[in-house]
């Protein structure tokens, strides 16, 4: 796994994995409920795509699957998302991308 950050969206958008599928989506979930203490607000899942908001450190953020790209997060207010918001997702992919690495190298030893 290789963090990736974009700004298409007007914002900081933190690529957890660019090809990852739905195991992995509730994977990364499940981290961020039982690791990071987040609890999902507003659940919108469609045929393609699931949206899932959460707060992280008082920040609104979203974590995002989509068939076509995969797994991310990004704050919840996109083109309008203030700086802070930004710096909130960078800090917690990181420390993500720490947690699912670990969690990978044990399953593979």
């Amino acid at each position: 796994m290789s963090l990736t950050l974009r700004t298409s969206l007007g914002c900081t958008e933190a690529i957890i994995s660019d090809d990852g599928g739905l195991k992995q989506f509730y994977r990364v979930a499940n981290v961020l409920s039982h690791d990071f203490d987040v609890k999902f607000s507003n659940k919108e899942d469609d045929f393609d795509t699931i949206d899932w908001e959460f707060r992280f450190k008082g920040h609104n953020l979203t974590l995002h699957y989509s068939i076509y790209n995969g797994i991310s997060i990004f704050p919840t207010k996109t083109r309008d998302a203030l700086n802070k918001d930004n710096k909130a997702v960078v800090e917690l992919a990181g420390a993500l991308e720490s947690r699912l690495f670990s969690e990978e190298k044990r399953n593979i030893a």
